[in-house]
């Protein structure tokens, strides 16, 4: 699946590439040749000019990346394992960490080796495929693929494909190749509208079981998915996987819940959510008070009835804003400090209370109305999201109870 979407990818953006370039030098941009010497005759050497095609496209590499073309093959080649183990084939000493700038660097690299020591900037097909064979041989060669996809309700994507990083990527239903035959027969007259996220995980000798692998990328694809807007798409629980290029099985995917509204993702914001993606994927903690207050605002987006929602996400509050416990009854000062204007803290607070207050008749088996729990629990969970987004962020310090004791001190001071 992916070795044909990198395919023809590449091979888009290696023609519009050759078409500028060649351009370029049409309007008088100056391909440079060194002399080397080729072998001897007699006691006369011979010499021969050789185009510095390599500098030339590096020197343009900043303006090849406006093409049209440009971010489906960084996203396709983003999206891969072994692009570092191709840089470093080909000499490059700096190959970084982060999966799109090695993305983009293996772009350069594959458009220098497509036109090594070529005179001119006419595409060939014996050219292009030698430079894809050089690529292939470290990014799919040897690799046993499997991957795993799945259902995304209260998801919309413009673009056919949406790649992210770690073999982790966004596809419309209909524009999905080799999808699994069972996926469109799982909801039928919905493809209109259906968005199937797919984990691609290559297979190490050594490494771990890449099923598993692929089901916990994405879990922590949907993790992003809710953090990142107010709208919270859901996954199908029952996904599909194939191991190479077996058939596709049927695989429980340990996930539940329904969506709320819809993230509707064009063109122009799937950098955005690219980058969020990747954040969340390397800041998610595995212990600590936000690793569990990000469990439980997951389980609160994963319950059928409003009130347990509620209960998860006061839990998570009270995990992040309240370690005294709960008798101390600082956590609606807290939260209101740090998620109202001033003159709005008081009735925040207030509103707390009163989650409080139906948490306790929940426990008490004298719930209120349902539409009471799902009013406060999803002002509530807006909250704890926005916090949780914002220290996985980096934009709050981890310590929100002292920032918010901080903020209540300077209202509370004389002016």
């Amino acid at each position: 699946m992916r070795e044909r979407v990198l395919y023809d990818a590449l091979a888009a953006f290696a023609n519009e590439a050759a078409v500028r370039l060649a351009a370029d030098v049409a309007e008088g941009a100056e391909l440079g040749f060194e002399v080397v010497e080729h072998g001897r005759r007699s006691a006369t050497p011979l010499y021969c000019y050789r185009p510095l095609t390599g500098g030339f496209i590096g020197e343009r590499i900043a303006l090849l990346a406006h093409l049209p073309s440009w971010p489906a093959a960084l996203g396709a080649l983003a999206a891969l394992d072994g692009v570092g183990d191709y840089l470093r084939a080909r000499g490059e000493g700096r190959v970084g960490v982060d999966p799109r700038e090695r993305a983009a660097a293996a772009l350069r690299v594959f458009l220098q080796a497509a036109f090594d020591e070529a005179g001119d900037f006419a595409l060939t097909r014996e050219r292009f495929d030698a430079a894809w064979r050089g690529l292939e041989a470290h990014v799919f060669t040897g690799r046993a693929e499997t991957v795993v996809a799945a259902m995304v309700h209260g998801l919309e994507i413009e673009s056919g494909e949406v790649p992210l990083a770690d073999g982790l990527s966004l596809w419309r239903a209909d524009a999905l190749p080799e999808a699994p035959p069972g996926l469109a027969a799982a909801l039928p007259g919905a493809e209109g509208a259906m968005t199937v996220a797919v984990a691609a995980v290559a297979e190490e000798a050594g490494g771990p079981e890449p099923i598993g692998t692929a089901v916990a990328r994405l879990h922590r694809l949907l993790t992003a998915l809710r953090l990142f807007d107010q709208a919270r798409p859901a996954m199908e629980p029952l996904g599909w996987v194939r191991a190479g290029a077996g058939p596709w099985r049927p695989l429980a995917l340990a996930v539940d819940g329904r969506p709320e509204e819809v993230l509707a993702i064009g063109a122009g914001g799937e950098d955005e959510l690219r980058a969020f993606c990747s954040l969340v994927a390397r800041r998610t903690p595995r212990a600590g008070e936000l690793a569990w207050a990000l469990r439980r605002y997951e389980r609160a987006c994963e319950r059928p009835a409003a009130t347990e929602a509620l209960t998860d996400v006061l839990l998570a509050l009270r995990a992040l804003l309240e370690p005294e416990g709960h008798a101390s009854g600082r956590l609606a000062g807290r939260l209101a400090a740090l998620c109202a204007p001033p003159d709005g803290r008081a009735q925040l607070a207030e509103r707390i209370a009163q989650a409080a207050a139906l948490e306790r008749g929940v426990i008490a088996g004298l719930a209120g109305g349902r539409g009471s729990a799902e009013a406060l629990g999803a002002e509530l969970a807006g909250h704890l999201r926005a916090l949780l987004r914002d220290v996985l962020c980096g934009h709050l310090d981890p310590d929100l109870r002292g920032l918010a004791d901080e903020l209540i001190a300077e209202q509370a001071a004389p002016a």
